[in-house]
């Protein structure tokens, strides 16, 4: 693959529809992503399904990531999609649009510098916090924290990345935010500081 740029690289398979993709993001082979924002250097690494979201900088998405999977009436007498994507079945009738409005009421937020585990399900409405990690396979039905683990079917938390004020150090370089050549100028120290070493030397 050749190397990534401002304008973001979709790979011919995926489907990208009604979204804001930011720059130096990938969208891998096979994805969906519907009425979403992926922000700068974010990347879903493929078979990913992404609706109604609002992906911050920097999140790793790993394969088969499933975030706000479609809801189901389940008040109603019955859960099937021919009442809401009824066009499928008849020629005259319309979609439901209220439902759909429904679903786009509840969308998920994921922070900044996050790892999203391979085949994990993040249900709508749901915040996944800066700098957090979900596990692989766990199934998300409630918020995570800034810079927790969280893990397990429904995921619960494990523990913590950094220690709470490590994280609040580290969120106060806002460092996501620095202009491409900063992060070129500044490569070193991401890669040999500890994150101690590094938030007291970028923290404002």
């Amino acid at each position: 693959m050749a190397r990534l740029s401002e304008t973001p690289w979709v790979d011919p398979t995926a489907t990208v529809v009604d979204s804001r993709l930011g720059r130096f993001t990938e969208v891998q082979r096979g994805s969906s992503i519907i009425e979403s924002v992926m922000d700068d250097y974010s990347y879903c690494a493929g078979h990913n399904q992404i609706a109604y979201a609002d992906i911050g900088k920097f999140s790793n998405i790993a394969s088969y990531v499933r975030i706000n999977p479609g809801n189901h009436p389940q008040w109603r007498a019955t859960q099937h999609h021919f009442m809401y994507r009824a066009t499928l079945y008849w020629d005259d009738v319309e979609d439901e649009t209220a439902f759909f409005d429904w679903r786009r009421s509840h969308r998920c937020r994921i922070g900044h510098d996050t790892w999203i585990g391979h085949d994990v399900s993040i249900l709508p409405g749901v915040s996944v916090g800066v700098g957090a990690i979900v596990a692989t396979g766990a199934v998300v039905t409630k918020d995570v924290g800034d810079y927790e683990i969280h893990g397990g079917v429904p995921a619960r938390f494990i523990k913590r990345r950094h220690p709470q004020a490590l994280a609040e150090k580290l969120i106060a370089t806002a460092w996501w935010d620095w202009d491409h050549d900063t992060l070129r100028e500044r490569l070193a120290d991401f890669r040999g500081l500890s994150a101690e070493a590094f938030a007291e030397k970028h923290a404002p």
